[in-house]
């Protein structure tokens, strides 16, 4: 089986170290870099398959650095695909701080101080839920009338135009609610479903992702078609 490389992006010594430490210990290997020119210098060589990063970066910031791996025109010159997942770490405890970072495609937060052994379990959690399908799945793409999701490659087309740029996580929202036409869900029961147990976040999570994938995917994100809001319930796929 293949070694998964994680990127560990952080200005301090002490705290790359640690985190090294840990994840070596369960089967990673670990690139660092001290701040963001190291960062963006080596995703233009290396393709990891998370990055651990935090958001207060000499030079180059955490914020900056995801929104250029999330925009195709930002990572155009870089060597790994817009949509690999991104665990941020940050001192500030302000919701809207986590809110900005969902926003702009972060997969999980971890707040400092933090237990490496809780970052080395979000490592592995954001991984599985980013994991391409096995070989051999048969579940088919869903299509309607303008929209089409194959989990297969995960890809996501709208009226046949280039495929979506979708974050992991958006993608696993969109797929989860197609398979479900119709049928609403709480904030509660999407976290469950789509985020899993794993996650430590609130349901504000979902808002964001929702208002990401309605622009995305969405002829008029003001007014969607495919994903709708049920006031005071929830969300529903509409085909």
């Amino acid at each position: 089986m293949r070694q998964q490389t994680i990127l560990v992006v952080d200005d301090e010594p002490t705290i790359r170290e640690v985190v090294r430490k840990y994840l070596e210990r369960d089967g990673f290997a670990v690139a660092e870099a001290a701040d963001g020119f190291q960062a963006i210098a080596y995703l233009r060589e290396n393709t990891p398959d998370l990055i651990v990063l935090d958001v207060m970066l000499p030079g180059v910031d955490g914020m900056t650095i995801t929104q250029q791996l999330r925009e195709p025109a930002g990572y155009a010159s870089l060597s790994v695909d817009g949509n690999i997942p991104i665990i941020m770490l940050t001192a500030k405890t302000e919701e809207i701080h986590r809110i900005r970072g969902f926003e702009i495609g972060v997969d999980d937060y971890v707040t400092k101080p933090f237990s490496p052994q809780e970052l080395v379990a979000r490592v592995k959690a954001v991984l599985r839920r980013a994991g391409s399908n096995p070989p051999g799945n048969t579940e088919k793409p869903i299509g309607f009338e303008t929209l089409r999701v194959d989990p297969r490659t995960r890809s996501v087309t709208v009226e046949g135009q280039p495929t979506v740029m979708l974050t992991a996580k958006e993608f696993d929202l969109l797929y989860f609610l197609a398979r479900h036409p119709r049928q609403v869900f709480t904030r509660t029961q999407l976290l469950d479903q789509v985020w899993g147990f794993e996650f430590y976040g609130d349901d504000s999570t979902v808002t964001v992702h929702v208002r990401r994938l309605r622009e995305k995917i969405e002829p008029d994100p003001a007014h969607p078609t495919y994903v709708q809001t049920v006031w005071g319930v929830g969300y529903k796929f509409e085909a």
